[in-house]
């Protein structure tokens, strides 16, 4: 009876033998070492500063692992690790024991191994039978895989809570280090969440966390792994973790990449590929851009007098829910943030690559990407493009402009009536200061002058002028573009820029991935690049020239002066938007392009007389400073084809020996510099001809400088000496000769005898003391004579009532 019963029960280990050996033999092996993996991301100095994942996984492999992980791991979870073949056969019957006596599944007794099967094939079933599978599973591992690798592959694959698999991943996100520098501590720190990940998250129960941790140390001190002196030391160490953040909420330049790759690769292959993602940008540009956008946009706000939500404000009213998503619940949301917002673009000039981009204050406020999606009126940031539209047709950059009050109704920037206003300029007092050169007009960003040069150039031109350049977004059909009233986003316009230090050209667009990356080394994606000739070289260069005497003359000198930007050249633009409602600066050295926009993301006035030389220029001077650490600034070389020409400031013709002098007029004479010349830059087609005809030295003048006998003359369509001159009757108003030689003009033909000539009859005007002089000539019949009466200056007045003058009509001012 008793050996029917062994072989009974012979029979059907045999047979469940069979049957989960069976089962365990279904799965692949492979997918052991195989497991989703976090795409790295790496700025162009090969530095990592991201990663994309649907699991936070990093794996690396055993040497990057520390030899104590490894020790507490095993103390913690399976202290006989290397002695037995996949499975603890006195844990098993512990275990098994523990669970009858409970009547359910309330203790494992699960190896490394068999938690390695567990997570590789995702068998979460708390049953016997998922248990069994599990068994032969861990036999069949420790058949094809030694220990070192079956430690190397749970490590990178298990979970330790709080988002983080695997213990590179782990330790980066509790830490803020790589697995390999952890301490002893640390390292108990993690074996100790593998019973209970979640729970026993420092992030979410730091006190029971600890307590895990220092039950782990004890383990290691039983089993001698190290000493009392180190347990003690451990002991009294805090858990040292660093301040939680939501990973999938980082920052608007990796979300930016996540798309681009998702684009690229699709979501799955993306997120779970374990791609090596090679970027454009450079971490340090990224940290001082977002470290002046931050800072200037502080002060801004504690300036007094400031009255619109601020970010202390906001982030004071929304703490607990900023928390909660730091936690990683996602099913909360933040409020619209209504505080001062502010963008900033850097890009490398040759290839359009991204260097640094910050799309507003805080990516977990609003993932709303200011740089790229944003579009708001550029404002007098735009008029670069109207200059170089205008040198491009061959207008000289000397060439005079009126800057004078203007019509609005030609215009229409903040109404249909009245006068421009002057609210670009960026100085308190501005006056209208009458003719100046266009270069002049640039740089004192004189409103009615740069309208006036775009209406001579054409709205048609300066379209194909921003089109040329890079900018998509369409111009408005009025003359208010010229001033920027199209909106446009700030990456638009930072492309658009690079034509000036690239003297024409400009890179087909602006990229952020270099390359990915295969796990394996090979490369399946990367990035074209392409240039475009945008505008002639020439006309690029003459408005790089006005945005480099901006930055010297200009309200950009405030860059140096004010707030301290370094000694190397560079060149740019402000921008104010009417209203005071966007402000920008946007401007470059020959390596780099850096565009900041400062604004409410709603069209708001921020204050009134809030300038981008103001609110944008300090943080474009902060970035430009870090730019020039890495990029080195130098002279952008001027294009063959151009020359200095010496010219008149007044005339903008050719200077003279008298144009050095300055008026007479006070007012005018504080306003121009030292010498009324200096050398402005012209093609050949561009040079002005002749000389200053306003001090003297213009053809007509320059003739005194010749005999009358050697007078240049111009040729006549007609002979006139065989036209009859027409004799005057009376004496000329200037004076009593014959000026105009009309009664012997051209006496000296050959042919005079032949001509009759009409001589003018003298006038022989008898005295009257009573009659008013009368020439002979004019007719007197029916014509009443009246005595001249002497003035008197003590005569009173007249008792004739005044005679009322009619208004003048409108003048038009353009």
């Amino acid at each position: 009876m008793c050996s029917a019963g062994l072989f009974a029960a012979w029979v059907t280990f045999g047979v469940l033998t069979q049957k989960y050996e069976a089962r365990a033999d279904e799965f692949d092996l492979k997918q052991v070492s195989q497991m989703e993996a976090a795409s790295m991301l790496y700025d162009r100095k090969g530095r990592e500063f991201g990663k994309l994942f649907i699991q936070n996984r990093q794996p690396v492999s055993f040497d990057r692992l520390p030899p104590m992980l490894v020790k507490a791991v095993v103390a913690a979870e399976d202290n006989r690790f290397y002695d037995h073949d996949g499975v603890d056969y006195m844990g098993i019957f512990r275990a098994a024991l523990t669970n009858y006596r409970k009547g359910r599944i309330a203790q494992g007794a699960s190896t490394v191994t068999q938690q390695l099967a567990r997570n590789s094939f995702e068998l979460r079933e708390r049953t016997y039978e998922r248990k069994l599978v599990e068994l032969y599973l861990a036999w069949r591992i420790e058949k094809n895989f030694s220990k070192k690798e079956i430690m190397e592959h749970y490590l990178n694959r298990v979970y330790f809570g709080s988002g983080f698999y695997g213990a590179e991943a782990a330790s980066q996100g509790y830490f803020g280090k790589n697995a390999v520098d952890m301490t002893i501590g640390q390292c108990a720190t993690l074996a100790g969440l593998l019973k209970s990940p979640q729970a026993l998250s420092p992030f979410n129960n730091p006190n029971d966390s600890a307590e895990s941790r220092n039950f782990v140390l004890g383990r290691m001190r039983e089993l001698g792994f190290i000493t009392r002196k180190q347990y003690e030391e451990e002991l009294a160490s805090p858990l040292g973790t660093v301040q939680r953040s939501n990973p999938f909420k980082v920052s608007y330049a990796i979300e930016l990449i996540r798309q681009q790759v998702i684009k690229a690769l699709g979501f799955e292959r993306a997120m779970n590929g374990g791609y090596r993602i090679d970027t454009t940008l450079d971490s340090d540009m990224q940290q001082a851009a977002d470290r002046a956008t931050r800072e200037v946009l502080l002060k801004i706000e504690k300036q007094p007098g400031y009255n619109h939500p601020t970010f202390e404000q906001y982030r004071a009213a929304t703490k607990k829910v900023e928390d909660a998503i730091n936690r990683g619940i996602m099913s909360v949301k933040m409020p619209e943030p209504k505080y001062l917002q502010g963008a900033a673009l850097v890009v490398e000039n040759t290839a359009g690559g991204i260097l640094a981009l910050t799309g507003g204050r805080d990516f977990k406020h609003s993932e709303y990407n200011r740089a790229l999606q944003g579009k708001r009126p550029a404002g007098t940031a735009f008029t670069p493009f109207v200059f170089a539209s205008a040198y491009e047709s061959g207008i000289f950059p000397g060439e005079i402009v009126q800057d004078a009050c203007i019509d609005n109704r030609y215009v229409m920037v903040g109404g249909e009536t009245g006068l421009l206003g002057e609210w670009g300029v960026e100085v308190a007092d501005n006056e209208y200061e009458g003719p100046m050169t266009t270069r002049d007009a640039f740089v004192k960003g004189k409103n009615a002058a740069a309208v006036r040069l775009g209406m001579q150039v054409g709205l048609d031109a300066v379209k194909k002028t921003a089109a040329a350049a890079g900018i998509s977004s369409p111009l408005r059909d009025y003359s208010n573009a010229f001033l920027g009233s199209s909106e446009l986003s700030l990456d638009e316009l930072v492309l658009g820029y690079t034509v000036f230090p690239n003297v024409g050209q400009r890179p087909a667009d602006l990229y952020i991935i270099q390359s990915i990356r295969e796990p394996e080394g090979d490369i399946i994606f990367k990035a074209p690049r392409k240039r475009y000739r945008a505008i002639a070289p020439a006309a690029a260069y003459e408005t790089h020239s006005l945005m480099t005497d901006f930055m010297e003359r200009g309200v950009g000198s405030l860059a140096k002066k004010q707030f301290g930007l370094g000694a190397f050249p560079v060149a740019g633009k402000s921008g104010t938007a009417y209203g005071f409602t966007d402000t920008y600066f946007i401007g470059y050295t020959n390596t780099v392009t850096c565009g900041v926009w400062v604004g409410f993301d709603k069209p708001t006035k921020i204050y009134r007389g809030a300038f981008g030389k103001d609110l944008a220029l300090p943080i474009w001077t902060q970035i430009m400073n870090a730019a020039a650490q890495s990029y080195p600034p130098r002279e952008i070389e001027r294009p063959s084809g151009l020359r200095d020409i010496e010219i008149c400031r007044s005339s903008g013709l050719l200077a003279t020996p008298r144009c050095s002098s300055k008026p007479a007029d006070t007012a005018s004479a504080e306003r121009l510099p030292e010498s009324n010349t200096y050398k402005e830059l012209a093609t050949e087609k561009q040079a002005p001809t002749i000389p200053c005809d306003i001090h003297g030295g213009g053809v007509r003048n320059y003739a005194r400088e010749f005999d009358e006998a050697d007078w240049p003359r111009a040729a006549t369509a007609i002979d006139l000496t065989k036209i009859r001159p027409v004799a005057v009757t009376s004496p000329p108003l200037v004076g009593f000769n014959d000026i105009y030689r009309s009664v012997r003009p051209g006496a000296e033909s050959e042919n005079d005898e032949d001509i009759p000539v009409a001589k003018a009859v003298p006038v022989n005007i008898p005295p009257a003391a009573d009659d008013a002089v009368v020439p002979a000539s004019f007719p007197t019949e029916d014509v009443e004579i009246r005595r001249a009466e002497p003035v008197n200056s003590q005569a009173a007045p007249m008792e004739q009532p005044a005679i009322e003058a009619q208004p003048p009509a409108a003048i038009d001012f353009f």
